[in-house]
């Protein structure tokens, strides 16, 4: 980390209010991360290698990789096809992409950028910059903070995409019509909220003057230069034709599917990116908000939004603002991922070596997977991690086993049973979760604290999972989902020996 971007970080640091700053493992700004060169060098190789294997088992249509370090793009390759029935290839300058969630990242910029002009402030009452009322919980307001570090305190609303353009409406208008309910304090816990940064796209709109996609290309994406991006619905004409297809696998064949509109959440997923571009905007923010002559943010903006905020567990990384924290050291890594039907994809950015990568995969369902699997195929080929000692002073897994229910849910209706996470004991110091359609197995490292120990290249990443509270409030996180936890349900179903126990 250069002396300048750590000083700033620090002084960040400082400032932030107490309330901000739970028990959280630090920035390692102290340490120096350092990044070979030949795994630099050798990369793109290695990308093709992991892209060629997943194309031929993974369902994988078609993909994107881009890489920056030091100001430089080492790659933006594309593979597969964008049109298979047409055989048009992938075409790693032009292709256009849907990064999903990370559309997020353009937002937080767009809302630093008024805070730094004094529009807005981060602990302002969000009531302050809109044109409708959100009612306090129990007498605490949501600030612009909670928006940037996913703590409104909301429960989580979906029907935001569609296929049809005419059913279609302005973002303003869905998030004025659809505030969810109130659940928690703000503040109190993480759990993802669209909504939350479809209101903060709604905040830039109101103080600016200026509709949301208009505001993000004059002020950010023009700029930088990233002619190819846009967050409009129907793509602009000059764009339409580059973008890659989504596709389903029907009979061992596959076949195009339409086109998702998802800008009734605007702010919060709309975007769709060029490789080049993705490079130009994470070389901006891995240089302080600078690229070339143009500036999108100061450096202490970049520093703040790098910073940590809050966390759920309290061993395992939490969110800095905006951006999730990925790991901590080693070097620490930050970064954003996303997920649309068609479009897998992630951003990954280490500001220590100035190294950052984004990638967007499209797959059909069988192969929605791969975007992980890419990502950290990558993270262990540069950053390679050895897996932590094992512990075993004493018999823990019994304690933790029981389903689990994930914070960030829709509550006014009945939780899906993929909402559940099912954790089973392997004897004293190891045990299964099964959540989110996959099982996993994990080895105890520490009091209450278990790594992953399957399924895993050589140099990781390694994920883990942490059981914090106690009694009825006892929860769990994963490392790799720093934006929402699990919180206790009540035991197993049929008994804790039952391996097919009824969600």
């Amino acid at each position: 980390m250069r002396p300048a971007r750590r000083l700033l970080l620090a002084t960040v640091l400082a400032l932030m209010p107490l309330h901000a700053m739970p028990a959280l493992a630090q920035p390692s700004g102290s340490v120096t991360a350092t990044l070979d060169p030949a795994r630099i060098e050798t990369l793109p190789a290695f990308i093709d290698g992991v892209m060629a294997q997943q194309i031929a088992s993974r369902e994988v249509s078609g993909a994107l990789v881009t890489v920056v370090h030091q100001g430089e793009v080492v790659m933006s390759r594309g593979y597969g096809f964008a049109d298979v029935e047409n055989r048009v290839p992938v075409d790693g300058q032009s292709t256009l992409f849907r990064p999903g969630s990370i559309s997020k990242m353009f937002t937080w910029v767009a809302l630093m950028q008024l805070v730094e002009q004094g529009r807005v402030s981060l602990d302002d009452d969000v009531n302050a910059h809109i044109d409708f009322e959100i009612e306090p919980f129990n007498g605490e307001p949501i600030t612009v903070r909670d928006l940037l570090q996913h703590t409104p305190g909301m429960s989580d609303v979906g029907g935001f995409t569609t296929t049809d353009p005419q059913a279609l409406i302005d973002h303003a208008e869905w998030t004025r019509t659809h505030v969810p309910a109130r659940v928690r304090a703000p503040g109190e816990e993480v759990a993802y909220s669209n909504w939350g940064t479809s209101l903060a796209g709604y905040i830039v709109e109101q103080v600016s003057g200026e509709h949301f996609a208009d505001y993000v290309e004059a002020h950010i994406f023009q700029p930088l230069g990233m002619t190819s991006s846009t967050f409009r619905e129907p793509l602009p004409q000059a764009l339409a034709d580059r973008i890659a297809l989504g596709h389903d696998l029907e009979n061992g064949r596959f076949t195009a599917r339409t086109f998702d509109y998802y800008s009734m959440v605007m702010p919060a997923g709309s975007a769709t990116v060029s490789g080049p571009d993705m490079a130009r905007f994470m070389m901006a923010m891995l240089n302080d908000g600078a690229l070339g002559e143009a500036r999108i943010l100061s450096a202490e903006s970049v520093a703040l939004l790098e910073s940590n905020s809050i966390t759920n567990a309290p061993r395992l990384p939490g969110m800095a603002h905006g951006y999730l924290v990925y790991r901590e050291e080693g070097p620490r890594l930050i970064g954003h991922a996303g997920a649309m039907r068609d479009f897998r994809s992630n951003m990954i950015l280490s500001p220590e070596t100035q190294t950052g990568v984004f990638l967007s995969i499209v797959a059909a369902p069988a192969g929605r997977p791969a975007q992980g699997e890419l990502s950290a195929a990558i993270t262990g080929r540069l950053f390679p991690q050895e897996p932590s000692p094992r512990w075993t002073e004493q018999a823990e897994a019994g304690n933790f086993e029981g389903r689990y229910l994930v914070n960030r849910r829709d509550y006014s209706t009945e939780p899906h049973p993929l909402m559940h996470a099912v954790v089973r004991a392997v004897g004293d110091n190891a045990l299964t979760i099964e959540a989110i359609g996959q099982t996993l197995y994990f080895e105890q490292i520490g009091p209450g604290l278990f790594e992953q120990a399957t399924g895993l290249r050589e140099g990781g990443p390694f994920d883990q999972v942490e059981f914090y509270g106690s009694g009825e409030d006892l929860r769990l996180s994963f490392a790799s989902q720093p934006f929402m936890n699990w919180h206790y349900a009540g035991p197993l179903e049929g008994g804790e020996d039952d391996s097919e126990a009824d969600e």
